[in-house]
């Protein structure tokens, strides 16, 4: 039984001690390397992104420019955004939030975790064994989304970005990444897209 004991505060006090020289091997990383992984993580992130937009990120509705945009405006507002800039004759409408609006604070940690092993994937080749503790921080970032609706030949066409901006300083002192994770952004495109819908549907009719 003491053997038992030993062996249990044994596998305790190396996983702590790892878990500890992990911890130290992430806060000893040159500012360089900090900035190089970051760089392999905007590299990585953007790939998904670029492609998700293109997927996922416009739609075509028979609505007229007006009704989309005026939807598309409630619908962002709806979801927490407060808007920076509109201007129906160009289509554009931009707005912003404190992160990790639009999702929930549920939301985005489900998404999260699911993204947590592609960030950990592109920093473990720069900072080794320390990536297993960087995390996403959603603290002093907002989330800046800009909306194009445009005349088409299918219909109205509303397009979609989304982009992080700092308002203040990491904890952990890493320096920020540019991209949305791939599905933080999806989950936003398709909780802004289902709103949208739900918007166009209660308004005036094609």
């Amino acid at each position: 039984m003491n053997m038992t004991r030993w062996m249990v505060w044994f596998a305790r006090r190396a996983w702590q001690m790892g878990t500890l020289c992990a911890l130290l091997l992430t806060g000893c990383a040159s500012d360089q390397q900090k900035i190089s992984a970051i760089n392999e993580v905007n590299k990585g992130f953007r790939a998904a992104y670029e492609k998700l937009l293109a997927e996922k990120g416009k739609r075509v509705y028979r609505y007229s420019r007006a009704d989309a945009f005026l939807a598309m405006r409630v619908t962002l507002a709806g979801l927490g955004m407060r808007t920076e800039q509109q201007d129906l004759s160009l289509g554009h409408l931009a707005v912003a939030a404190a992160a990790p609006l639009p999702l929930s604070d549920e939301e985005w940690r489900r998404a999260s975790e699911a993204d947590l092993p592609l960030l950990q994937s592109l920093v473990e080749p720069v900072v080794g064994v320390g990536a297993r503790f960087v995390k996403f921080e959603p603290q002093g970032l907002e989330v800046v989304i800009n909306a194009t609706v445009l005349d088409t030949a299918a219909g109205t066409e509303v397009a979609l970005t989304v982009r992080l901006r700092e308002i203040a300083p990491p904890r952990s002192g890493w320096p920020r990444r540019e991209y949305v994770a791939p599905h933080l952004l999806e989950a936003g495109l398709e909780k802004i897209f289902s709103a949208f819908e739900r918007e166009l549907r209660a308004g005036p009719q094609p």
